[in-house]
């Protein structure tokens, strides 16, 4: 059925609406221009994915442009090597902004003659109270600030001042240079914020030309106005910012006047995701670096396997809204799962083999069964797969005293082996109490799984060819905190850290496939999960597998209890 208007009308978010009503009423002149706009502090996490996607989508849907620009004010906490990493997980997504890079400090110059401007108009002063008394002299959410005994100091003894504090003769934290607005106004933003602080410290790129740097706050929306951006779009927690990026705007004297819109953020349970608590977890080493597969960082999440495509689609189905809320980690989870069911191949790996031995299966024989690689997609094709007399299987599918309905293998029973013969377990083999293998026959008129008589069993295990499966490594990764808001019990969100996040298995058995994946391509382990190649730790003699996902789906469970 084809869509009316008022069915168009509803589908579109708040921010697709109202660039609309700017683009009929002519308020847009040059095209739609958005941003996105990271401090190179650290490495993107998937909420990061929601804003990236959220500004760069809606330039494309408007035939607009997207910029990146990073906000290269804190020298003291950036690295290039942030940077790249930024680059690589935007493109990972699939967005492209070139030639549109650009950085905060490029306007330096530019930032620092519109505070002298300011301090010429009586609208900025260079403050000296101590960071302490700063704090005090603000004033509390219930009571208003006081003003700073230099709020009225002198228009030349500021701009002296202030000229002093960028040639590097005052030490750091002596002296800020403040504006001059409210300091009895509502919103603590406004009541005569910082705009430049002394850091004498050298930055990737401008060196040491800098002895002061301006603040985030007075930075972003100037450089938003240089680049002419149009909608200006951030998260949720930038709601109280925006009277002063509307002050800043107003009285920078640059031409272009871009606004300032919220979205609600991302807020994920059994996630972290401030980038100061996420540093502090590589920091002390509860994981093992920023793309740690239990880490929600986009380079984490590439890791573990999670496609950008599934990404995407968690994004687009969590929406945008104006309030922010809290969404269950199961969804992304089904995202993924989604993804994968329809793109990965199937492969059979055991990983913790028992060694079976079928007796009746001819000495050095060997034939291969045919398999689909992905019963999901006809296109994926099919694969061999070789059987001989030595397989190996779960040590878990196969139990020497078993209770009533225990359909796997156990002594006297029959099973069927996936895509091959059934076997019936006839002996086992011990070393004390441990089980090193187990013998069984073979029925050679079962190939394939059918038989002549039609006779069926219930169970059926997934196996490996002793002489042909290849060793890898194998991590199953949990999630990495045990609460849905890690914290919220104790205060601390390290109380909340899942001990038992990562198993890691040295022995397993994989079909001899696995030597022939791209370093992309994503399988399915029957019965187990879904895993990627680690390019990080594997070779080509001992490839090391990391689990995406498990088979279950608890998001589908969750929304029949919710009626969803």
């Amino acid at each position: 059925m084809e869509k009316t208007s008022t069915d168009a009308e509803v589908s579109k978010n708040f921010i697709e609406k109202i660039i609309e009503k700017d683009l009929e009423n002519n308020v847009i002149s040059n095209g739609i221009v958005t941003r996105f706009p990271p401090e190179p502090n650290g490495y993107l996490h998937i909420g990061h994915a929601k804003a990236i996607s959220i500004n760069f989508s809606v330039a494309k849907k408007y035939e607009g442009v997207c910029h990146l620009r990073f906000d290269d004010t804190n020298p003291a906490k950036e690295e290039l090597a942030y940077m790249e990493a930024i680059k690589k997980d935007i493109s990972w997504l699939g967005f492209k902004w070139e030639p549109h890079e650009y950085f905060a400090s490029d306007y330096f110059s530019a930032i620092y003659d519109i505070a002298v401007e300011l301090i010429k108009q009586g609208k900025a002063y260079v403050d000296t109270l101590t960071p302490e008394q700063v704090r005090e002299y603000r004033g509390t959410l219930t009571q208003p600030g006081k003003n700073s005994p230099d709020r009225d100091r002198p228009i030349e003894e500021n701009l002296e001042l202030f000229e002093e504090m960028r040639n590097g003769q005052h030490a750091d934290g002596t002296m800020v240079l403040r504006a001059k607005i409210d300091m009895s106004s509502p919103n603590l933003n406004m009541r005569d914020p910082t705009l430049f602080r002394i850091k004498k410290i050298d930055h990737h790129r401008t060196g040491d030309t800098w002895s002061i740097y301006p603040m985030y706050d007075f930075t972003h929306p100037i450089s938003d106005a240089i680049e002419g951006i149009t909608h200006s779009l951030c998260s949720l927690e930038f709601e109280d910012h925006r009277p002063l990026y509307d002050w800043v705007v107003e009285n920078s004297g640059l031409q272009a006047t871009p606004h300032q819109y919220e979205f609600a953020r991302l807020n994920l349970t059994y996630t972290v995701m401030s980038k100061r608590l996420l540093l502090q977890l590589v920091k002390e080493e509860h994981v093992s670096g920023w793309d740690d597969p239990r880490m929600p960082t986009l380079s984490a999440m590439r890791r573990r396997g999670f496609s950008p495509e599934a990404i995407l689609d968690f994004t687009e189905k969590i929406g945008v809204a104006r309030a922010n809320s809290l969404v269950d980690y199961a969804l992304l989870e089904h995202c993924v799962r989604e993804d994968l069911n329809t793109t990965a191949l199937r492969i059979m790996a055991v990983l913790d083999p028992l060694k079976v031995i079928i007796d009746n299966y001819p000495q050095d024989s060997e034939e291969w069964f045919e398999a689909e690689n992905n019963p999901e997609n006809p296109a994926a094709g099919t694969r061999k797969i070789p059987f001989s007399k030595v397989i190996y299987i779960e040590k878990d599918d196969f139990m020497e005293n078993p209770p009533k309905k225990y359909f796997r293998l156990s002594p006297g029973k029959e099973i069927r082996l996936k895509h091959a013969y059934y076997i019936t377990c006839t002996g086992i083999i011990k070393d004390g109490d441990q089980i090193t293998e187990i013998h069984c026959n073979y029925d050679p008129e079962s190939r394939g799984g059918s038989t002549p008589d039609g006779r069926k069993v219930k169970g059926t295990s997934h196996w490996v060819s002793a002489s042909h499966s290849i060793d890898c490594e194998v991590r199953l990764y949990d999630r990495l905190f045990t609460a849905e808001i890690p914290g919220s019990r104790t205060g601390n969100f390290l109380d909340d850290i899942n001990h038992n996040s990562i198993k890691v298995l040295k022995e397993c058995k994989a079909e001899s496939l696995i030597r022939e994946l791209a370093s992309d391509q994503h399988v399915q382990f029957l019965r187990t999960g879904y895993f990627c190649i680690d390019e990080k730790d594997s070779t080509p003699e001992f490839p090391v597998f990391n689990r995406t996902i498990p088979l279950r789906d608890s998001w589908e469970k969750l929304k029949k209890k919710m009626g969803i």
